[in-house]
């Protein structure tokens, strides 16, 4: 579901992300283990929102305005420091994603329906 009216680019929000760091001269601070190491902290952030729900609770925690708000900060920061760490490494994002699900599908064939596994 797409909140934003606009089409958002990757690659401009990259760029947005890096000046907002370097008007902050944050550089020195954005290696690839601090960015990793932000990275799973915001994951956990996003994680403790969940983390005492039902699979139902978890399913609607949308419909709350103020854990909505909270699930798309969490999201927010998680992509922000995910996208930092593939600038700083440079690793184009979705080229990885793609060719991870490139071996995925590779790996984990469709099955029909009835076939034996293995």
């Amino acid at each position: 579901m797409n909140d934003h009216p606009r089409d958002l680019d990757l690659a401009a929000l990259r760029r947005r992300l890096a000046e907002f760091a370097a008007a902050r001269d944050w550089q020195p601070y954005h290696t690839p283990k601090n960015l990793a190491a932000a990275l799973s902290v915001e994951a956990s952030e996003l994680l403790q929102i969940f983390q005492w729900l039902t699979p139902e609770q978890s399913a609607r925690v949308m419909t709350d305005p103020d854990t909505a708000h909270r699930v798309r900060d969490e999201v927010a920061d998680v992509l922000a420091y995910l996208l930092q760490f593939c600038e700083v490494l440079g690793v184009d994002p979705l080229a990885a994603l793609e060719a991870k699900i490139e071996r995925n599908e590779s790996r984990f064939p469709v099955r029909e329906a009835g076939e034996p596994e293995g």
